[in-house]
């Protein structure tokens, strides 16, 4: 099971739900026969900050800047830089400028290379090793399933029966969350996205995870801190529907 956080810069609560996960599977191993099954049974990862370098510029001025890409010349958006479908759907940009600018190429930047390279590294014999993940975003309080590059369900390269083993889990999740569950080219189109390469190249169980708030703009980006601690718990039971499947 994988878990990353901040993938866009200025989406920083999603680290404190990746630390929130880790004290719960390591605090609560000893006292929580429920916990110590799923840590003697599952191999877990957690990356906390996919995106160090931006995460620290949009608020070392003391200020939210809501700074949302890497720090590579003028940034790219690292969530639409894997090469699955890379650029294909009018799901990101080719403007440097923009929000959504893709990148120069596939793995153009370092954090998606890094993060390609560790997922390729953990098939073994032939066989992947991770086979389920949640990419932690905020905010809209969803809970996605491939494919966000297009509106077809199920799309090439995923079969009824696996689409709708997405829609079961997924809706689970949500229901222990109060999301809302839905394919995430419902939400918007995004090609070159984390989400649809891990289906795609690993076949792995993957599901974009927005968290609080529902709504709120660019303030959406810096909740209060006093919602830290109530947001993050939040997610708890969602996790454990996806550890359970993890193992399926």
């Amino acid at each position: 099971m994988l878990f990353r956080c901040n993938q866009h810069a200025r989406e920083h609560l999603t680290t404190e739900v990746c630390l929130h996960t880790i004290g719960r599977f390591t605090d609560g191993d000893a006292s929580d026969p429920a916990i110590r099954e799923v840590v003697d049974s599952r191999e877990i990862w957690v990356v906390p900050v996919v995106n160090p370098d931006g995460s620290v510029f949009g608020v070392e001025s003391g200020q939210y800047r809501g700074w949302r890409k890497d720090r590579q010349d003028t940034g790219t958006d690292v969530n639409r830089n894997w090469d699955y479908w890379w650029g294909c759907c009018g799901g990101s940009s080719g403007d440097p400028g923009s929000e959504t600018y893709r990148g120069s190429a596939p793995f153009s930047a370092p954090e998606s290379t890094a993060l390609a390279e560790f997922t390729d590294s953990r098939v073994v014999d032939g066989r992947q090793q991770i086979t389920a993940h949640i990419d932690f975003h905020t905010f809209s309080e969803l809970v996605l399933w491939p494919y966000g590059c297009t509106h077809d369900d199920p799309a090439e390269g995923m079969t009824q029966q696996e689409h709708d083993r997405f829609v079961r889990v997924g809706t689970e999740m949500a229901e222990t969350n109060g999301c809302t569950p839905q394919q995430s080219s419902d939400l918007c189109i995004t090609d070159g996205s984390v989400n649809d390469g891990m289906w795609a190249e690993h076949e792995i169980l993957s599901f974009p995870a927005e968290t609080y708030p529902s709504s709120g703009g660019i303030d959406g980006f810096s909740p209060p801190d006093e919602v830290i601690e109530r947001e993050t718990a939040r997610n708890g039971a969602a996790v454990d529907v996806l550890l359970r499947e993890a193992g399926a």
